[in-house]
């Protein structure tokens, strides 16, 4: 559309101006952003994206449906014909084809089991079922918990170094061992929508959400940076009920941000006046104690991301500090605010207090990784 032409007059009306600009402004309408959402992995999907010309938004989410019914086929421990329950129905020395999605997978675990020093480790299952903290969790293990022997007995199933890869052929050197890849695979499903959206449909501004691990590129529907609210650890809150304590905005210098939450105070069961978390330690064998209420992580991909954050909730809240620190990883830690880590179950009236002013009751942590991260934001 062409702008008027204007006379030869020196002056012109402030109503010929005003209709100028009007014109202008409607040949420059703002981009439509759209959002879908869905079910996968046990929890829900929420993606918000700039809706780009001649594709239809059908389209986008049957991509997005196709890959994460892949990944769940893939991975997924309650599908019986899966690539992973087949794996683990597997006998030692046998070998068997897996995927890209898999190996994929399989890549980044071996990384932040490695530089974790075992803390995570997706060959616990044996100690989560052992324990009650299954499909099910339940208190009845902990009012009769395993003995020595059976912990000890489910502690020689967890050996992720018996888990081998040629190409794409995966066996064990060990009988009985088994991958559970629940603590990775949202993140990875985040970053292969994630991959579906720039790659597939050249969208470079979104923001993809699985069960809470986030994935933000370019700008929002504003035209602001994506910024992303982390939720108080209030013990039994649900998820209508929760109370922002800090946000994370994407950093300028890169425009994306990839992060994930860990926390047991959605997902934990109490005995004997203690809450038990329902992380367990590969180290140990036991449900972690003394481990931060709540782990945030930034990685250079939300698979990345959500290992760590299972890896430092895994570890008492010390020595997560200390890992985090040491491998120069971006975390941001919620404790209470005196600086112990309590294992006795909150009175009402700490609860209390946390929903009417969390800052009372919480502090944040971070690493000096996280604190770059969120100058380079100017927060």
């Amino acid at each position: 559309m062409s702008l008027p032409t204007l006379s030869m007059k020196t002056t012109v009306t402030t109503s010929a101006v005003l209709a100028s600009a009007l014109a202008v402004s409607a040949c420059q309408q703002a981009p439509q952003y759209n959002y879908i959402e869905g079910e996968t992995m046990g929890t829900s999907y929420h993606i918000t994206f700039q809706q780009p010309k001649d594709v239809d938004e059908e389209q986008i989410k049957q991509s997005i449906e196709q890959r994460l019914q892949a990944i769940n086929d893939s991975m997924s421990t309650y599908q019986e014909d899966s690539t992973i329950s087949k794996f683990n129905r597997l006998a030692a020395g046998q070998s068997l084809t897996v995927d890209p999605y898999f190996i994929k997978v399989l890549q980044d675990s071996k990384q932040v089991y490695q530089s974790s020093g075992g803390a995570f480790d997706p060959t616990i299952m044996p100690l989560i079922n052992l324990w009650g903290f299954g499909s099910v969790m339940t208190v009845e293990r902990l009012q009769n918990p395993p003995s020595e022997a059976d912990i000890n007995s489910a502690k020689s199933l967890i050996d992720f170094d018996s888990i081998k890869l040629s190409g794409d052929q995966l066996s064990k050197n060990k009988e009985g061992v088994q991958l559970d890849f629940s603590a990775v695979a949202k993140g990875y499903g985040v970053d292969v929508i994630a991959d579906v959206l720039k790659s597939e449909y050249k969208i470079n501004n979104y923001m993809v959400e699985i069960g809470g691990e986030v994935a933000t590129s370019g700008v929002n529907q504003k035209a602001h940076s994506w910024q992303i609210a982390i939720d108080a650890p209030i013990i039994d809150s649900s998820v209508s009920e929760r109370v922002t304590i800090a946000a994370i905005r994407q950093p300028k210098s890169v425009g994306n941000l990839h992060i994930a939450t860990s926390g047991n105070y959605r997902n934990s069961v109490i005995f004997d006046g203690k809450r038990y978390s329902h992380t367990i330690d590969p180290t140990t064998g036991q449900p972690i104690a003394g481990g931060a209420p709540s782990v945030t992580v930034a990685a250079e991909s939300v698979s990345i991301a959500d290992a760590w954050a299972t890896a430092l909730t895994a570890m008492s809240y010390e020595q997560a500090l200390k890992s985090a620190t040491d491998n120069d990883v971006a975390a941001m830690f919620i404790i209470p605010k005196d600086g112990k880590i309590h294992d006795e179950v909150a009175s009402a009236d700490d609860i209390a207090k946390n929903k009417a002013d969390p800052q009372a009751y919480w502090q944040i942590v971070e690493t000096p990784a996280m604190q770059a991260i969120r100058a380079d934001t100017g927060q």
